[in-house]
């Protein structure tokens, strides 16, 4: 059941328009964490230490005017801790969004390190002990996939290559669906890539053992997430094209009352809800009302052990002699498409 339904919310996602998000951390103060951004660590020893540092970085593209400067200084993030520790990863993970497809890319300069000199990317993160990797080793001259399944690192993938040390490079990663490529330079270093472990998650920038590395110029294209429950509206609508409305309201979380998760008309998202709606919820029954020129039913959406979780209201029009029954039985078909495909609040908001 789960399965399927991500398999139908994917296929939603990649017709949504993508978005863009740039982290410039130029613009925080030096020796500061980033916000949105949270320290932690994969396996042994402590999270490392992640702070804006002044570098000299070389401009993107090429300056027009020849006599320009090559390079600027600026700020950038950089993992400072030395902790030789071996087995010891340092993740600084960003908390402002999860992103399902995505295309990622990221300037990185490995500075010094005894033990190792890594630096890499974290995705499609679930918690510090499950996540995939792409890294790249100076010390070693190796640019290496692998993903980490409760804790215990898989296969690694990737070739031996030439990664100086103190020089900017670029890294990319491309997510669509299961398939996952891997750049280096702009040039695809590992052939493709096909994996269903993870299909959404967090980002975080990556480092081993006491590796001192620095990141810049990141940058991720990606297909915004939206509820579940509005991919459900969507596909009703798309069966049930004459209705006027359709709307799924959830219980209000830091209050009384509920809230518009899900809507043909988007605009409408995160209005709160009638009194109706909540006695829906919370007696478990269905609601008839009626208008000038259309008819209303409110039926609950009950979860695995059949308690009322939701209301799906469902606007018709209404013609001469509509009764409340015939009403309900215009509005069952349709909650019952979406209520196939629920079985817990997290099907609708997760």
């Amino acid at each position: 059941m789960k399965l399927r339904f991500c398999s139908f919310l994917l296929l939603w996602a990649l017709a949504a328009v993508a978005a863009e998000k740039k982290f410039d951390f130029g613009r925080y103060p030096e020796d500061k964490l980033p916000g949105d951004f949270r320290s932690s660590v994969n396996g042994k020893g402590k999270p490392g230490e992640w702070r804006i540092v002044l570098d000299e970085v070389p401009p993107l593209l090429a300056p027009i005017n020849p006599d320009a400067p090559v390079h600027t200084k600026r700020g950038v993030l950089a993992q400072v801790a030395q902790d030789p520790t071996d087995e010891h990863f340092p993740l600084l993970i960003y908390e402002g969004e999860t992103f399902d497809d995505f295309n990622l890319t990221t300037r990185f300069k490995t500075m010094r390190g005894v033990m190792e000199q890594m630096a890499g990317i974290a995705f499609r993160i679930q918690n510090e002990s499950n996540y995939y990797v792409l890294r790249a080793s100076s010390l070693g001259n190796t640019f290496k996939f692998y993903k980490v399944v409760n804790g215990q690192r898989g296969s690694i993938i990737g070739p031996d290559i030439e990664i100086p040390s103190g020089v900017w490079h670029e890294l990319g990663i491309e997510c669509k669906g299961n398939s996952i490529r891997c750049l280096l330079n702009g040039k695809e270093a590992i052939p493709p890539l096909t994996d269903s472990s993870f299909i959404r998650g967090k980002i975080g920038f990556w480092t081993k053992s006491d590796s001192v590395s620095y990141f810049g110029d990141t940058r991720i294209v990606y297909t915004p997430r939206q509820p579940p429950a509005q991919f459900l509206v969507r596909e009703a609508y798309k069966k049930y094209p004459r209705l006027l409305a359709l709307r799924i309201y959830t219980p209000a979380r830091e209050a009384t009352g509920t809230r518009l998760v899900a809507s043909v008309d988007e605009q409408e998202l995160g209005q709160s809800g009638t009194s109706t709606e909540q006695e829906v919820i919370r007696r478990g029954e269905t609601y008839y009302g009626k208008e000038k020129d259309s008819v209303s039913v409110i039926m609950p959406l009950r979860d695995r052990n059949g308690e009322a979780m939701a209301a799906v209201r469902v606007v018709m029009r209404s013609f001469p002699g509509q009764t409340e029954a015939n009403a309900i039985v215009r509005a069952t078909p349709v909650v019952k498409e979406i209520q196939a495909r629920v079985r817990t609040m997290d099907d609708l908001v997760e």
